[in-house]
């Protein structure tokens, strides 16, 4: 509205007693007061009065500014008063208030200087309700934003899951996708081998060694009792794992976090992270943790299922040994590699002397049994590096790589005297012995064998040494 001379706005001014504005002046939804030059309050309305739990006898003469929070009365000092005093007035500024009550109340003000007297009229509002609407509307944002970066994690992890083909490559995408996630310090995975130890998969472990020697650690509680480990600070490390105190020290961690690898409930390995902050875990963590967990479980079991079909497929169910299949690429791949370096090659054809006695007179069941000793023997008999096959009934061949001919005259001499000896099960007047033959490659610029060829010409020479009597060897040279 306007002054009654019309040169400009008027200011607005308290209802006066009796007048039909008074009520809503004094009940107005947010609190009104005026203020001197010096910030001393001259007045102030009922609903103010109602919020800051003052009678208006405690307000009046008192300074605006004592009625405020420490941080919002410095505040004021560095932003409410400049801008007043620049513009002549203050939108929608927040100043926390002291209540009578020791509480303290958020609120938005707006306020407007006289030019003329000084004098300054605030309008009040409680904004507490908006402070929380905000604040529940940045955490409904965040908690949309980390529900969206959860769903690009599984998606992202689903992906590299399905198309991992080896553990390795499995287990390395479970490590970046709980690293990322999480933000952790360190992540790692632990997988079982075959004589139950906890092995070291992909990733950093600080406590390994630890875990290597025996010593409670999160990742061997988590497989032990088959649940979520969560080591919160360093304080509850200190109860839980004192022995560990020195590595959480050296390597400045704070938090852990252990969640066990499963197949059909049965732990089959672990993944742990380490914070050099304290970090919680909120429910929404967690699931995605055991969401993450359980997709790279079920990969596991697919690939170590595939593994197992391939090794049955590749190997003799009877012996365990390679079949013929696995015995043609591995010869195939040693000539090419004697035939590059120029370093010879063996490959050891055996056939059993009277095993077919044996089978015939003692049963399948025996004869059985023969075979599955005679590969246990070879297996002792050979260096780690040689292949050991079971190319068909009674018939053995061995691929000795880098072996000339004394070399492999020692591992033939070892292989006669174990296939001598007394067999389980077998009576003494059905002795059971091998026939030997050798093929040697002694690769040269003109050599050109085949895996058929070099097969064939071991064959023969075990042929000559059965026909010459048996139990004896013979060695040809190609």
């Amino acid at each position: 509205m306007t002054d009654p001379a019309g040169v400009g706005p008027a200011e607005p001014s308290p209802a006066q007693p009796g007048s039909d504005f008074e009520d809503l002046y004094e009940n107005a939804p947010c609190g009104y007061l005026v203020t001197s030059a010096d910030g001393r309050i001259t007045s102030v309305n009922t609903t103010f009065t109602r919020m800051i739990g003052h009678p208006p006898h405690e307000l009046l003469g008192r300074n605006f500014q004592a009625l405020l929070t420490v941080g919002s009365q410095l505040f004021h000092e560095t932003r409410y008063v400049p801008t007043l005093r620049l513009r002549g007035r203050v939108d929608e500024i927040v100043l926390s208030l002291q209540c009578a009550d020791g509480t303290n109340l958020h609120t938005m003000i707006n306020a407007i200087q006289n030019g003329v007297s000084g004098e300054v009229r605030l309008a009040v509002f409680d904004s507490t309700a908006r402070r929380d609407y905000e604040r529940e509307l940045l955490e409904a944002r965040r908690a949309a934003e980390t529900s969206e970066a959860q769903v690009r994690i599984l998606q992202q992890a689903s992906t590299a899951f399905t198309l991992a083909d080896t553990e390795s490559a499995l287990t390395a995408a479970l490590a970046e996708n709980v690293r990322e996630a999480f933000s952790s310090s360190f992540t790692a995975i632990l997988l079982f081998d075959e004589a139950g130890v906890l092995q070291l998969a992909t990733g950093s472990h600080p406590l390994l060694e630890y875990i290597h020697a025996g010593w409670d650690t999160p990742s061997t509680d988590a497989v032990r009792l088959n649940q979520v480990v969560i080591v919160p600070n360093l304080d509850e490390a200190q109860k839980m794992y004192p022995h560990l105190v020195p590595v959480y020290h050296a390597n400045q961690l704070q938090t852990a976090i252990a969640s066990p690898l499963t197949d059909k409930g049965k732990p089959v390995g672990v993944i742990s992270s380490f914070f050099r902050r304290e970090r919680n875990f909120d429910p929404e963590l967690l699931e995605l943790l055991g969401t993450l967990t359980q997709q790279a479980s079920h990969v596991l079991a697919r690939i170590r299922l595939q593994g197992q079909l391939a090794r049955m497929a590749l190997h003799d169910q009877l012996t365990g040994l390679a079949n013929r299949q696995l015995l043609q690429v591995r010869l195939n791949q040693a000539i090419a590699a004697a035939e590059r370096s120029g370093r010879p090659l063996a490959v050891v054809f055996l056939d059993l002397d009277g095993f077919k006695v044996v089978n015939d007179n003692c049963g399948h069941a025996i004869g059985d049994s023969v075979l599955s000793q005679v590969a246990d023997r070879l297996r002792t008999s050979v260096r780690a590096a040689d292949t050991i096959g079971r190319y068909g009934g009674d018939e053995f061949v061995v691929i000795c790589e880098d072996t000339d001919a004394d070399a492999v005259s020692h591992v033939t001499d070892r292989i006669l005297a174990s296939v001598r000896e007394p067999l389980e099960g077998v009576p003494d007047e059905y002795p059971v012995s091998a026939s030997i033959g050798v093929a040697l490659l002694v690769p040269d610029a003109g050599s050109a064998v085949t895996t058929d060829g070099i097969l064939g010409l071991a064959d023969a020479a075990m042929y000559q040494s059965k026909n010459a009597g048996k139990d004896r060897v013979t060695v040809v040279v190609v």
